[in-house]
Formats: structure tokens, C-alpha cells, sequence
């Protein structure tokens, strides 16, 4: 079968830099948001036209697409899967594209054209680049995916596609859910691109506390704020929850009325607040009579959980995680300084944004709250509050007005008469803010009588910056680094304060203020220049607004835990709303770890007290599949890890090439857990037929509870062995170019004796322990698919109806609802059902045509018969108790779809 070309495009990074938008691929209009969900859609050109076919070719069709996700303690793992079919003789050219979030990592790709099924893995960026050279060099059709800028939330992949064939996508990918104004947010966006016959999305949550909020919003465009409890409910949703209320399992199967009604509902939508400049994804905007066809939205499941009192550590084979969300407590009186850029470029809708937002963001602030309002362009100016029409220049120091309703009044009269003037003087406001809230520090300790003799009084109001400009430093100090490193030593000591910048449209350097607000304690947010930018404003100064804790240390006995295994353990503040995660190992031979939360809390009246909790946490030899404690500690370690490295000061000469870099680090824990990041790239080389040598498939030893699986070089057989050594202890794989083509195969599942690794397999990669009669010990270690239908309280003979039928899970793929195998080096791929009357055969059971019956050796007790028919597996009694290796030989096809087997007639319907 030939596939013509092959080619992938895919970057995911920790932010979107600079812009989101690219002028090389037409796609529909969506504009992007960080932090939401995955944007699912198929494109397709018709190739030229050959001589098979008169006129035009039939446009590809896509017949399903599915998304499930499991969600386990906010941790998402999620899986889409879409099949295309191309029902012209010719080929066609197809694209398939997801948007992922910008704080998801890919952790697989696998895709199946025909008969042929190619299985994506993860390499250092740099070594994916020299495969991609090598390979190109050699005359292999190779595709390479790595990080872009511009792209880095984007994944593409465009290949040819047969005549009459079919194509299917499955990509995997890994989140934490962020805990945003008191929910967890899970956003999927579907916009296919077309009216899809079969589409249905399942979400599971399982959590070890009770659910105390669920809610399934009206599908949305991707351009709206975060959905609140007042926001309409999606009434096609289906909720189910579990008795216990820490199970739900959340359901959507729009039929196509319903996607052609949401369609429109989108496009409307989309009128009204979408982004002039906003990146389109899905489709073909070109052909504007097909604008709105498939054009679904944004769907949203939002939940909490119960939050206990004290925070919740959870263990699990020896791993920790320590939730915490305060709760319960008075917010800290606050001194709030806005740092808002009135520069020319702001002139327009982006002003009169700022104003609107300001004015609701000032009604926000709790009486006991100080806030002081800096506007900057070429100039900057301090206002002084209790005088509206009176300002100072950048010499004075003014102190912070307090939030009285008068004040407010008289802030919201400033704010209303800002106009956008002159160029971007950014360094000099950001470090008056910082000398405004100095010099409050400094007062503050003066007027509570602090001298020598007893030190520094701790000042009573918690100290933030919030930062907005739309551009970069255009007057004064314009060095990026210069600023970085000047403001951030300036703002320091115990009164260092968190600084929050917001880059207001695409213009804005969104590196730049990246790397400035984690170098001070605080995080970048874009606001898109769009018709709801107030809101989005408003709703990002809501989850800052009101710190609960301040100075906030997770403390953990150094022989309970190993050493350098624990993430981020110190907080600035903690908000309400939010929530806080820390993550670690647990030392061997530990049965008790006795952390420690340490921070200051508000009295309520304006004071600060001492805030600490002590915890006693048993440490059991039980192991709980349910628990992804591991792969959480590996994702949140790899994030930090790369903020670290952006905060970075380049001036010290650190070089990320040093195993203890921060950069070093997170590459080797994202190679050994085969995440996607801004370090590493994922692989695909086309195979030619003549060059397969038979690929070995290597269970992942360092991942026991979720099963990963990635694509072993096959390489000239004098290499075999070595590769396969190497690659059992864990060395990085690679086979220099002057060895022979460097080619790389998707691989078929390998399960051994021994459940791991490669003792039971010769230096050719095959299996010599089990033969294919697998047992239910290898289950053990089996399909990571079946293993979360199990986790999920859903047995797989129960949804198919097949109990007894012990050897199917070996061969199940749960996100195609398929089973999967390969006869002769062809994979086969036959789909199962879950209506409890199975299929049949048009006109009755016919006997069966190039299949071999099942035996007497294969079914005890069943005598050989002639009359053999080809059924679905359910009707077949003598099928229960067979083998893998019995099937392969036995199988037939029914209505050329459904799993069948060539079946006595005696053993039919029994």
C-alpha cells in the first residue's frame, strides 16, 4: 500500500510566545485562550486528478470522533481518536489537527492508514533533529516534530491517504488540572470541521474526596472566560455519579441536528467577541458556504471536591502528593499597586477596556485594603487619591490610599480620564512600584514604634503588582535582561512582593514578561485583545485578590524524603480559590512521614498571627493503581523545573548543559516518561517494506502502574542486540548514521512471562516465553488502555458482553472499541459493539470463507465439523476458553466490521 508522503508539525511548549497565529495553513476561525482545552478537526485537499476518476474527487469523510478522558486526583490523562474515511479511487491529501493546552504535555501518538499503523515516541529535541537529517539523507520519507514558537500549542500531521481507505489518529496527552476561583476546569474543543456521524466525548473523574461541585456548561467558543455557576447548563450532557460521590462520569454524544444547532450557536457567538487576529484551526476558511458546518465550540467540565480542613497527602508506592486549599480563613489585608500602561499603542478599544475593567476591579477591593494607581508611557505617574484632579511626578512618593467608598470614587475619576499617549516606559513605573511599597514598609514600622532594639516589625499588608502593557520597553531603559535583573534584585527582602504581568493583546513581549514575573514571584496571563478583554481582566485579578496565606513554607523531614525529589515547597501567598500541590519521594524504609505547613494567616482584623499544621501520614506497602502519583511528580517536577529555567539570569553564564541544570533535569525525567516538551520532539520515519527488520516492543520497566510503549530502532541485524541491551537498562538509543539508515517502525505489544523488560525475548526481539498463550498474570502488566477500563469500575466482558471470553482484553484497544492484532506482519483491526443483541450477517450465518475453523486442539471437547460458520465472537460458545494465537488463525470478519470467528455450528447461539 503507498502512502505517497508523510509529514508532522507539532509544537507544545510552557507559554505561547509572541504570537498565535500563522500565515501558512488556512484554518477556521478560533481564537486560542491559554489554559483551555484541545481543539480536534480534520482538513482535506483533493490531490490532482488522475486518470481512475473523472471530475472532481469526493471529499474525505470523517466517521468518528471520540475523546475520553480520565481524570484521577485533578490529574487528566486524555485520549482523541478520529477515523477518516476516502471514499474517492484516488488519494487525497488529509490533515489532521489538535490544539492542545499550553500546560498539557503529549505522551503518544499513533496513527493507522490502511493496513499500516505508525507509532510516534520522544527523543531530546537535538537527537530527534539528527534522526530527521539521517533519515532524509538516506531516502526515507521522514517527518520531524519539534517546538515552534508561534505554533507551540499546535499539533498537525498531513499525510496521503489511499483510495478507499481508511485513517485513524489516536493522541494521548497529560495534564493538572488548575484549580481557577475555586474549580477545577477540563476544557475539550471540538471543532471537526464537519458534521461527524458518530462523536462522543466521555469525561471520568475519580477523586479521594467527595465531589462537592459539578457543572457541564453550554458549550463555548474558547474566547470566553471561565463559566460560572450562573452560566447555562449544556442539557445534552448526561452526569452520572457514583454512590459514594467521588466518581462521575460525564457523557456527551451530540447526533448531527445537534451539532449543525450548536454550530450556528457558535458561529453567532463568535460574532460577537471573537479576536480580529485569532489563529484558526479546523478547516478550510476559504470556502465560506461551509464556514459554520462542524463548528462545535468548547466543551467544559468544571468540579471541586471537598477540601479538607487541613490539606490532604496522599501516598502510593512511594510517591507523595500534599494538596492544600485554605479555607475558611479571612483574606489578608492587601496593598495592591496597579501598574497600568497608557501608551499610544493602548488607543482605541484597549483603553476603554482598562477602564471598564478597572472600575470593576476597584469595587472589588476589601476595606481593609490599600491600593495605589501608577499610569506610564513616556512618563510615569503616581496618582494621589484623595485628589482626584492632583498627580506627582516620579519623584514623590505617595502613600497608598486606603479602599474607603470615597477613595474608590475618586480612583474610578482617575482611571476615567486616561488616554493613551507616548512610547512604553516600563522599567521606570515598575520601579516606582516597588519604591511605593518600600516605603510603606518603611512607615509602616515607623508608626508601630519599631527601633534597633527589637528589629523590624512585619508590616500588616501583604504587598502586589499587577502589570499591564500591550508592547514592550520602547523609552528609558529598553535592555530586557537590564530590567529583569535590576528590578528583580530591587524587590527583594521580607517584603518582596509578587508581580503579576498582563499582556494585553499579540504585541505585548509575552517572553519577556514571562520570564520578569517568575524572577519575582509572580506569573504571566495574556488578555486577548477581544470584546470581552474587561472580563478577562477582571476575572484574572479575581484569582489573585485575595491571599489567605502568606509566606508559606511545606516543610518535610529530610530522612523521610529523597533528596532533590521534592518540588516547589515555598509560596509567597496562597489564594482563595486556589490550590497548592507539592510532590515528592518517599526515602526506602519509611512507614510514617510527619510534614509541616508553615505561613501566616490574618486575624481578621487587619493583624497577622502564626498559622502551622502538623501532619502524621502512614506510609503502606499496598500499592493503589488508582493513585497516578508517579506520572503527577514527573509532570509537575518537568514544569517547574522548566520555569526555572526561564527565570534564569543568562548573565551568571549557567550552562544548561550540566546534568544539574534545571534544563538537564526536566529533559531526562520528559525522556523517561516520553512527554512531549519544549526539550524533546517526537519521531516518525516512513518505513519502507523491504527495510523492516522484526521490531522488538519493550514494556517500560521505570513506569510499572501506567504502561508505556515507544518505537525501538530497527537498525542493520549486527546492531540488534546492543540496541535491545541498551535499551533494557535504560541508556538513551541511538545508531550513527554511518552504521546504515536509521529507521524506525511502530511496534506490536510484547508481553513476557516475566510481565517486564526483555528476559524472555531473543536477540531478534521474539517472544520465547509465552508463544502467544497468554495468561491472567500477564494482565497484570498489560494494555494501559485495559487498565483504565478496569480502574474505572467498567469490566471490559461487561460492556461487550463478553464474560468468559478470557483472552480478548489481550488484543483490546478501548478508545477504538477494537481489537487489534497482527497475521503476517499486517495488522487487523475489527470493531466490537456493546448492544447486547450482537451483529449478524445479512441473509443468515454463511460458512466461512478463508478462515480456518477452530479445531479440536484448540476447543477441548468439541469434535471437528465441516460446518463451521462465521459468527461474532460473542455467539460462540467454543471461542471462551481459546488463545490469542487460536484467533489469529480463526478469525473472519462480520458485515465487514464487527469481530468474528469461524465457529462449529454446534457451538452457535449454545
Amino acid at each position: 500500500m503507498k502512502h505517497g508522503w508523510l509529514a508532522v508539525v507539532f509544537g507544545v511548549n510552557i507559554i505561547k510566545l509572541l504570537s498565535v497565529h500563522s500565515a501558512s495553513v488556512d484554518f477556521p476561525n478560533f481564537p486560542t485562550k491559554d489554559d483551555y482545552g484541545i481543539v480536534i478537526g480534520t482538513n482535506s485537499n483533493p490531490v490532482d486528478d488522475d486518470i481512475t476518476d473523472n471530475g472532481p474527487a469526493a471529499p474525505l469523510k470523517m466517521t468518528h470522533l471520540r475523546v475520553r478522558s480520565e481524570i484521577a486526583l485533578r490529574y487528566a490523562r486524555t485520549a482523541v481518536v478520529s477515523n477518516v474515511y476516502n471514499p474517492s479511487k484516488r488519494p487525497q491529501e488529509a490533515t489532521f489537527q489538535v490544539l492542545l493546552p499550553e500546560t498539557a504535555f503529549i505522551s503518544g501518538f499513533t496513527m493507522t492508514l490502511g493496513k499500516e499503523t505508525y507509532e510516534a515516541y520522544v527523543k531530546e529535541k537535538e537527537v530527534a533533529k539528527q534522526i530527521y537529517n539521517d533519515a532524509v539523507a538516506q531516502g526515507v520519507s521522514a517527518a520531524h516534530v519539534a517546538t515552534k514558537a508561534r505554533d507551540s500549542n499546535h499539533f498537525t500531521i498531513k499525510f496521503n491517504l489511499e483510495g478507499r481507505s481508511n485513517a485513524t489518529y489516536r493522541l494521548t496527552y497529560e495534564e493538572l488540572l488548575v484549580r481557577r476561583n475555586g474549580v477545577y476546569n477540563h476544557a475539550i474543543n471540538l471543532l471537526p470541521g464537519a458534521l461527524v456521524p458518530t462523536m462522543d466525548v466521555v469525561v471520568h473523574i475519580k477523586e479521594s474526596q467527595k465531589i462537592s461541585v459539578l457543572r457541564v456548561p453550554e458549550l463555548r467558543t474558547g474566547n470566553e472566560i471561565d463559566a460560572t455557576e450562573n452560566d447555562a447548563q449544556n442539557a445534552n450532557a448526561v452526569i452520572k455519579k457514583s454512590k459514594n460521590e467521588r466518581e462521575a462520569t460525564i457523557t456527551f454524544t451530540p447526533n448531527l441536528a445537534e451539532q449543525k444547532r450548536l454550530a450556528e450557536i457558535y458561529a453567532e457567538k463568535s460574532k460577537k467577541s471573537s479576536d480580529p487576529d485569532s489563529y484558526n484551526i479546523g478547516y478550510d476558511s476559504s470556502e465560506e458556504e461551509n464556514e459554520n458546518v462542524g463548528l462545535l465550540g468548547q466543551f467544559v467540565v468544571q468540579y471541586d471536591v471537598v477540601q479538607p480542613k487541613n490539606g490532604e497527602i496522599l501516598v502510593n508506592d512511594g510517591y507523595f502528593v500534599h494538596f492544600f486549599a485554605p479555607t475558611s480563613l479571612p483574606p489578608l489585608s492587601k496593598h495592591a499597586v496597579f501598574v497600568l500602561d497608557t501608551s499610544g499603542s493602548m488607543a482605541g478599544n484597549k483603553i476603554s477596556q482598562l477602564i471598564t475593567a478597572m472600575n470593576a476591579i476597584l469595587s472589588d477591593l476589601n476595606p481593609r485594603d490599600h491600593f495605589s494607581i501608577i499610569e506610564f508611557n513616556t512618563h510615569v505617574t503616581v496618582h494621589r487619591l484623595n485628589e482626584a484632579d492632583n498627580v506627582d511626578n516620579i519623584n514623590s512618593l505617595v502613600p497608598p490610599a486606603i479602599a474607603s467608598p470615597e477613595n474608590i470614587v475618586a480612583a474610578k475619576i482617575i482611571i476615567s480620564k486616561f488616554r493613551a499617549s507616548g512610547g512604553t516606559n516600563i522599567n521606570s513605573a515598575l520601579d516606582m512600584a516597588i519604591n511605593l511599597i518600600q516605603n510603606v514598609v518603611s512607615q509602616t514600622n515607623l508608626a508601630n514604634g519599631t527601633n534597633s532594639d527589637t528589629g523590624k516589625k512585619k508590616n500588616n499588608l501583604e504587598p502586589i503588582i499587577i502589570f499591564l502593557t500591550d508592547g514592550e520597553p520602547t523609552v528609558g531603559e529598553t535592555d530586557r535582561d537590564r530590567i529583569i535583573r535590576y528590578l528583580s534584585v530591587k524587590n527583594d527582602g521580607e517584603r518582596r512582593a509578587p508581580l503579576y504581568s498582563l499582556a494585553f493583546g499579540d504585541d505585548a513581549d509575552r517572553v519577556f514578561l514571562r520570564k520578569l514575573s517568575l524572577r519575582n514571584e509572580g506569573f504571566m496571563r495574556h488578555i486577548y485583545e477581544a470584546a470581552d478583554a474587561a472580563l478577562q481582566l477582571h476575572h484574572f485579578y479575581r484569582q489573585v485578590s485575595s491571599p489567605l496565606l502568606a509566606d508559606v513554607k511545606f516543610l518535610y523531614p529530610h530522612r523521610q524524603i529523597k533528596e532533590g525529589s521534592v518540588s516547589r515547597s515555598e509560596f509567597r501567598t496562597i489564594n482563595d480559590g486556589s490550590e497548592v500541590a507539592v510532590v515528592g519521594r518517599i526515602a526506602e524504609d519509611v512507614n510514617e512521614i510527619t510534614p509541616q505547613v508553615r505561613g501566616l494567616r490574618g486575624d481578621g482584623h487587619g493583624r497577622r498571627e502564626s498559622y502551622e499544621i502538623n501532619h502524621k501520614v502512614p506510609v503502606k506497602p499496598e500499592k493503589d493503581d488508582h493513585l497516578p502519583l508517579e506520572l503527577l511528580w514527573a509532570y509537575l517536577t518537568i514544569k517547574q523545573l522548566l520555569d526555572k529555567r526561564d527565570a534564569g539570569d543568562d548573565s551568571h553564564g549557567d550552562s544548561t548543559s550540566s546534568k544539574d541544570s534545571p534544563e538537564q533535569k526536566a529533559l531526562a525525567i520528559a525522556l523517561k516518561y516520553s512527554f512531549v516538551t519544549p526539550l524533546t520532539s517526537l519521531v516518525v520515519v516512513r518505513l519502507n517494506k523491504t527495510d523492516v527488520v522484526d521490531p522488538v516492543d519493550v514494556e517500560r520497566v521505570d513506569v510499572p502502574n501506567v504502561r508505556r510503549f515507544r518505537s525501538v530502532p530497527v537498525a542493520p541485524s549486527s546492531l540488534m542486540k546492543q540496541i535491545y541491551t541498551g535499551f533494557a537498562s535504560g541508556d538513551s538509543l541511538s545508531v550513527a548514521s554511518s552504521d546504515g539508515p536509521v529507521l524506525y517502525a511502530q511496534s506490536t505489544r510484547l508481553i513476557t512471562d516475566s510481565g517486564y523488560g526483555l528476559s524472555k525475548s531473543d536477540q531478534n526481539g521474539r517472544n520465547t516465553a509465552t508463544n502467544g498463550n497468554l495468561h491472567r498474570r500477564d494482565f497484570d502488566h498489560g494494555d494501559p488502555d485495559l487498565h483504565q477500563n478496569y480502574n474505572r469500575g467498567e469490566p471490559f466482558e461487561e460492556k461487550y458482553h463478553l464474560k468468559g471470553f478470557n483472552w480478548t482484553p489481550y488484543v483490546y484497544r478501548q478508545y477504538t472499541d477494537t481489537l487489534a492484532f497482527k497475521v503476517n506482519g499486517t495488522e487487523v483491526v475489527l470493531y466490537l459493539t456493546e448492544n447486547i443483541d450482537p451483529p449478524k450477517m445479512e441473509g443468515g450465518d454463511v460458512e466461512c470463507v478463508n478462515s480456518t475453523p477452530l479445531t479440536a486442539e484448540a476447543v477441548a471437547g468439541v469434535a471437528e465439523s465441516a460446518g463451521s460458520v462465521c459468527v461474532y465472537i460473542s455467539r460462540c460458545s467454543a471461542a471462551r476458553d481459546i488463545t490469542v494465537d487460536d484467533y489469529r488463525n480463526s478469525y473472519c470478519i462480520v458485515n465487514n466490521m464487527y469481530a468474528g470467528i469461524c465457529c462449529p455450528r454446534s457451538e452457535v447461539d449454545k
